[in-house]
């Protein structure tokens, strides 16, 4: 196991100094994507059941019970009608206000750390060419200064160190944009279901009145 773990290294090294930022862009990619799984995951909610539950209390007239619902419900849509509901006395507009701009608090939320990933997708590939630049020129450099005369092993290092980059570049940025773009679907999901439950709140609260 030792054995494997200094030739892992070995390898890396290979790859030259470039190497560093982009190990250290997959560990930051990762932590993200982990982190962000399981905000979104605490997030989610069933929609259908809970719309439910408060249409139910509603149509009783508790107002303060519908509140401590959305208080005792994690995630976006709990927040948003919650904010409706504190104006149930207001008019329609005053409602549909309210939830607006909870959802316009609420979103950003969904989307941390969104801004992070996307320059990680952009820059690993970058970094990765960057490598295969570097490592072209260290190779003609010792074309140079060998006069020409060179074999092989005196270009081996700076191919490595091209070819290692950019694979090393593209294996970071590939399956973190999967993954980037799996996570823009979830809170596009969840943007509908806000949408469509502010609606529906809307209707209810306004069928009260």
């Amino acid at each position: 196991m030792i054995h494997n773990i200094a030739g892992t290294f070995g390898f890396i090294a290979k790859g030259g100094i470039l190497m560093i930022p982009i190990i250290l862009c997959s560990v930051l990619a990762l932590a993200i994507i982990i982190e962000r799984f399981y905000s979104l995951h605490r997030a989610q909610i069933n929609t259908q059941a809970f719309m439910a539950r408060i249409r139910e209390v509603l149509k009783r007239n508790k107002i303060m019970e519908a509140i401590q619902v959305c208080e005792d419900t994690p995630g976006p849509i709990a927040q948003i009608l919650k904010a409706g509901i504190l104006k149930y006395d207001r008019g329609k507009e005053e409602i549909k206000e309210a939830i607006d701009d909870a959802g316009r608090h609420e979103v950003p939320l969904l989307e941390k750390y969104f801004n992070v990933l996307a320059t990680i997708i952009a820059v690993a590939p970058l970094l990765g060419f960057l490598g295969t630049v570097s490592g072209m020129i260290r190779a003609f450099m010792n074309i140079q200064e060998k006069g020409g005369a060179v074999n092989p092993g005196d270009l081996a290092s700076g191919i490595w160190e091209a070819l290692l980059t950019t694979a090393a570049g593209l294996s970071v940025a590939i399956p973190i944009l999967v993954v980037y773009n799996y996570l823009v679907s979830r809170v596009d999901g969840f943007v509908l279901d806000m949408e469509k439950s502010s609606t529906d709140l809307v209707e209810i609260l306004s069928e009260e009145k």
